[in-house]
């Protein structure tokens, strides 16, 4: 198979809070060339690098907010989150866990950093992804999916080199926990020192990785230090991963949506007109209650 190789190599410029709990880098669509449609159906980012947070007996976050069109995936490196949906999904998402929020025709969400957390205070590190729905899905019902660490399937690489978690997708016929309505691959890869793992997927699908700890070469060539996004070109299928350094390292990879986005704020639709009518329906209450 052809090697897939790396069309640029991205470090995150400006951070800013959401609410007052998350310190993010936008990613996508924040960094030129990363548009909702170049890197679909991961059409949003947002990476918490690691930040300390001190103690407070006031939980830390993002109040009541809509969202619609598109599913939200929040993964917890670094510190605990609490969260809670007016569809009835809610819980804490403990380090190394995974909350998948498929918000669709509407929902209202909120997340804090865990109460009892929160008191203690501590390094906080997390990814949080938009993954687009296709037109045929974005009224479908809102669902929940909690996907704990011990959940995910794992496959151990060679050598004692480290193991490769599946959060959604396949790899190497193990099969991630989470459901998704179009191909999506999203895999940790947790490696030592000198771990390598190889990675294959159609040329077609957009690919990346976020490097969270540690560094790595791809493909014998291009290093990519801790904190920074690579994106691949669109060229081939099968690429290469060592850790120069014990490394943690997001792998993304997924088909693209090739039908028409319109954005605006927590909506993400095919047409202006149906970003009027969510922001019409949030108006007159029927994304439900949540206090």
């Amino acid at each position: 198979m052809a090697i897939k190789n790396l069309e640029r190599v991205i470090t995150p410029s400006g951070k800013h809070y959401v609410g007052d709990g998350f310190l993010v880098h936008n990613i996508i669509p924040g960094s030129q060339g990363l548009s909702m449609q170049r890197i679909s159906p991961f059409i949003m980012m947002d990476y918490n690098a690691p930040h300390y947070f001190s103690p407070s007996n006031t939980p830390k976050g993002v109040g009541v907010h809509p969202h619609r069109g598109f599913e939200t995936v929040t993964i917890a490196y670094k510190g605990k989150v609490e969260h809670h949906d007016s569809s009835g999904g809610g819980g804490v998402i403990g380090e190394g866990d995974v909350q998948w929020m498929t918000a669709a025709s509407g929902v209202l969400h909120k997340e804090f950093h865990e109460k009892e957390w929160s008191k203690k205070g501590g390094d906080f590190q997390m990814v949080q992804l938009w993954v687009n729905l296709p037109a045929k899905d974005k009224m479908s019902p809102p669902k929940y999916q909690s996907i704990t660490q011990a959940q995910m399937g794992k496959y151990h690489l060679s050598n004692h080199g480290g193991v490769i978690e599946v959060i959604a997708g396949q790899y190497n016929g193990i099969t991630g926990a989470a459901s998704t309505f179009t191909p999506v691959h999203l895999l940790n890869v947790r490696m030592k020192t000198g771990g390598k793992a190889e990675f294959s997927f159609p040329n077609k699908y957009n690919t990346a990785l976020l490097v969270l700890e540690g560094s790595i070469t791809v493909n014998d060539k291009d290093t990519v230090p801790a904190n920074n996004f690579a994106l691949f070109k669109n060229d081939g299928e099968t690429f290469f991963i060592e850790a120069i350094k014990n490394a943690i390292v997001l792998v993304l990879s997924g088909e693209p949506i090739n039908e028409p986005i319109a954005h605006h704020g927590p909506f993400v639709m095919n047409t202006k007109e149906e970003i009027m009518q969510a922001f019409e329906d949030f108006n007159m209450g029927k994304f439900g209650y949540l206090e």
